[in-house]
C-alpha cells in the first residue's frame, strides 16, 4: 500500500455508536496514513445513497478528500446491513470518477457489522470485499486494511505480558470446565428478603455475612418487534432467572419508547428494541416475576423525574441510574437539550435521596464512547460521586466498564480503576458509601464463542487486582454475557457467564501467586501510573471549582461541558454548539487514551487547563 492511501469511514446513520470506528481511524493514523470519518450528513446520505442527490453528497465527500479506501460500518440489522452496502457498492461502482472497476479514484471497499452481517457480504461478494467482526486485535484489523507490517508501530505489535496471562489462565478455566462446578447461591433468610421492602444494602450485608459477594447484575431482556411476545418471552426468562438463584440484581433491558414515550399512545413511533413495557401493570408484573431477585431499569429520557417515581414504586428499583450529560439530544437518545437534561436528573437524583436508594452514575463510559481521554473517564465519575452526595444520596454504586476502547491494555485499566477508587473512596463518610461495580467493556468480545468465554474469565481476574487486598472487593459484578458480540444473551448464556465469572473470581488469586503477578501488578511503574492520574484529576476539579461559580449546579454542570474541560473529539450530535468539548484530539497511546496535540504529543495537565483558560477567555 503506498503512503498516499487515504482512508475514509462511515457508518449508518441509523447506529449511535461511534467507538469502534474512531478506534480504527486512530489505529490508521498511527501509521502514517490519512484517515477522514464521515460526519452525520454523510452517514445520513449513505443511508439513502440511491437518491441522486444524497450520492452527490457522498461522492464529493470522497473527492474533497481524495479518499482512495473506503470502509462502511453498519452493526445492526443483517439483512439490512447487506442491503445497506449492496447499495453503497453498486453506486459507488457506477460511478467512473470513483469506481474501482473504472479506474476512479477508490481503489479498496472494506465491511464492518455483525458476524451475520459479514456472513452475508462474503456470500454476496466472495473475497471481493474484507470483512472486520469486531473481535480483531489492533494489528489484525490493520493487517487486514492491507497495510504492511513494517508501518505497524511497536506499541501495537508487543503483547502485554500480563494479558497475556490473563488469557492463559481463562484458557485453563473454560478447558477445565471449572465454571460448571459453580453452584446456585443459597437464599438470604433477612426479613425483607424478595419483598417489596428489600433493599440493595440489606442484600450486600446478608451476602457479606454468607460469603456469597460479590453480588451478580445483569442486563437483560429480548429484541423483539412484537410487543405483546416481547413481554410474554421477557416474563419467562425473568421466572427461569429467577428459579435458577445465579443472578442477584436483573436490570431491564427496556426499549427506546419505555425510556422516552413511557405512558403514552406509541402508534407507529419506531423502536429500538428491547423490553416494551408502557404501563405500572407491566412494571408490577416485572417485579413480580423476578421475585426473589432485585430489579432495576433504565431511567427516562423526558419526564426522567416523574418516570424514576414510577420505577420506584412499582419496581422498588435496586438502584438508580442517571447519566447527567447522556441520554439527550447531545448522543441522540433523547429528546432534551442538554441543559434541560441535567435539570430533570438534579430533580430525580433530589428524590432518589429522598426515598433512600442508591444511585448509579451511568456516566463515565459515555464519555469513553465519544473519545474521551482516561482522565476525563475518572473526572467525569469524581463530579457525579460529589454531586450525588451533595444532595443526600448516602449509596453510590460505582459502576466501572474495563476495556474501554478494547485496545485498552489490562495494566492501564488497573491504573484508571485504582485512581477512580482512590478519588471517589476519599469522598466516603458515615453519610456516604461506595458499592463497587466494576464490568467488561461493550465492545470487548469476540464472536468466537470459546474466545469469548475465555475473555469473559480473563476480564474478572482483572476485577480482582483493582483491590487485591480487599477481600469485599468488587461488592458487584455487572456481568456482561460472553455472547455479547453475537445475539442477546437468554437466562442459559446468563447463568453460564456468571458461573464463568465466579469461576474466574475463585480460582485466579491461587494463578496469580504460583504466576508473580503480584510483581507486575504491584510494580512502581503501575503505582506512579496511579499516582499521576489521580493528582491530575485533582487538579482538573480543583480547576473548575476554582473558576465555574456553583459547579455542582445545573448551570455549573452545563457551564463545564460548554467549557471544554472534559472532551469529547466524537461527539455525533450538537458540535457546533459544543464546540469547546468537541475540538480535542485524544489518541491510545502506552495502552491508555489522552489528550494530544496536533503532532500527536500528550499534553500536560498544565498546557490542558491553559488551553481551556485560552479558549474561554469571558469565564475566566
Amino acid at each position: 500500500m503506498h503512503k498516499s492511501a487515504r482512508f475514509g469511514l462511515v457508518k449508518s446513520g441509523l447506529d449511535a455508536h461511534t467507538l469502534g470506528i474512531n478506534h480504527i481511524a486512530q489505529l490508521i493514523e498511527e501509521c502514517g496514513f490519512e484517515v477522514h470519518v464521515a460526519k452525520s450528513e454523510i452517514a445520513q446520505a449513505v443511508d439513502k445513497i440511491s437518491a441522486k442527490t444524497n450520492f452527490s453528497v457522498f461522492k464529493n465527500w470522497i473527492l474533497g478528500h481524495n479518499i482512495t479506501h473506503i470502509g462502511f460500518s453498519y452493526r445492526l440489522d443483517p439483512q439490512q446491513a447487506l442491503e445497506a452496502f449492496v447499495r453503497l457498492v453498486h453506486q459507488i461502482e457506477d460511478d467512473v470518477q470513483i469506481s474501482p472497476k473504472k479506474g476512479g479514484l477508490i481503489k479498496k471497499m472494506y465491511f464492518a457489522g455483525l458476524p451475520e452481517s459479514c456472513d452475508l457480504v462474503e456470500n454476496e461478494f466472495g473475497t471481493r470485499y474484507m470483512t472486520f467482526r469486531g473481535d480483531e486485535t489492533p494489528k489484525e484489523s490493520l493487517l487486514k486494511l492491507g497495510l504492511p507490517d513494517h508501518l505497524i508501530p511497536q506499541s501495537i505489535q508487543e503483547q502485554s505480558v500480563y494479558d497475556e496471562l490473563r488469557l492463559n489462565f481463562g484458557k485453563s478455566i473454560i478447558r477445565q470446565e471449572k465454571q460448571f462446578h459453580i453452584c446456585p447461591t443459597k437464599e438470604f433468610d433477612y426479613p425483607e428478603y424478595g419483598t417489596s421492602k428489600d433493599h440493595l444494602i440489606k442484600r450486600l450485608t446478608a451476602a457479606k455475612s454468607a460469603d456469597q459477594l460479590p453480588l451478580t447484575r445483569v442486563h437483560a431482556g429480548p429484541y423483539m418487534k412484537d410487543r405483546e411476545k416481547a413481554l410474554a418471552l421477557f416474563s419467562d426468562w425473568l421466572k427461569k432467572l429467577a428459579g435458577s438463584h445465579f443472578l442477584d440484581i436483573v436490570s431491564v433491558g427496556s426499549s427506546q419508547l419505555s425510556q422516552s414515550h413511557f405512558g403514552e399512545d406509541w402508534d407507529d413511533l419506531p423502536n429500538g428494541g428491547g423490553v416494551p413495557f408502557n404501563s405500572v401493570l407491566e412494571l408490577r408484573a416485572i417485579q413480580e416475576d423476578a421475585i426473589p431477585m432485585l430489579v432495576r431499569a433504565y431511567s427516562a429520557t423526558n419526564n426522567i423525574p416523574h418516570v424514576a417515581h414510577l420505577l420506584e414504586q412499582n419496581l422498588n428499583m435496586a438502584w438508580h441510574a442517571l447519566s447527567f450529560w447522556w441520554f439527550n439530544q447531545l448522543d441522540g437518545r433523547g429528546p432534551l437539550g442538554l441543559r434541560q437534561s441535567i435539570s430533570e436528573h438534579i430533580e430525580a437524583l433530589k428524590y432518589i435521596a429522598r426515598v433512600g436508594k442508591p444511585f448509579e452514575p451511568n456516566t463515565p463510559h459515555h464519555f469513553a464512547f465519544r473519545g474521551s481521554d482516561d482522565l476525563t473517564y475518572i473526572v467525569s465519575a469524581f463530579l457525579a460521586a460529589k454531586i450525588a452526595k451533595k444532595h443526600g444520596i448516602r449509596y453510590f454504586v460505582l459502576q466501572n466498564m474495563l476495556n474501554t476502547p478494547k485496545s485498552t491494555w489490562g495494566l492501564r485499566d488497573l491504573a484508571k480503576s485504582r485512581a477512580l477508587l482512590q478519588l471517589i473512596r476519599g469522598l466516603e463518610d458515615r453519610n456516604f458509601r461506595v458499592i463497587y461495580q466494576p464490568r467488561a467493556g461493550l465492545d470487548y468480545f469476540s464472536t468466537d464463542i470459546e474466545k469469548a468465554k475465555i475473555q469473559l474469565a480473563a476480564v474478572s481476574a482483572l476485577m480482582t487486582d483493582v483491590e487485591p487486598k480487599n477481600m469485599d472487593s468488587p461488592d458487584i459484578v455487572h456481568v456482561v454475557s460472553y455472547s455479547e458480540a453475537l445475539f442477546l444473551a437468554n437466562p442459559g448464556v446468563i447463568n453460564e457467564s456468571i458461573q464463568i465469572t465466579k469461576a474466574a473470581l475463585e480460582f485466579y488469586p491461587e494463578f496469580r501467586h504460583k504466576n508473580a503477578l503480584e510483581d507486575i501488578t504491584q510494580s512502581k511503574d503501575l503505582m506512579d501510573q496511579t499516582e499521576k492520574l489521580a493528582v491530575e484529576a485533582h487538579m482538573l476539579v480543583q480547576d473548575m471549582e476554582k473558576n465555574i461559580k456553583n459547579l455542582y449546579s445545573v448551570e455549573g454542570l452545563h457551564i463545564l461541558f460548554q467549557m471544554g474541560y472534559l472532551p469529547v473529539p466524537f461527539l455525533w450530535e450538537c458540535r457546533e454548539e459544543y464546540a469547546n468539548a468537541v475540538n480535542w484530539t485524544t489518541r491510545i497511546l502506552g495502552g491508555g487514551v489522552h489528550v494530544v496535540d496536533e503532532k500527536g504529543k500528550r499534553i500536560s495537565i498544565q498546557d490542558r487547563l491553559r488551553r481551556i483558560k485560552e479558549i474561554n477567555p469571558k469565564i475566566y
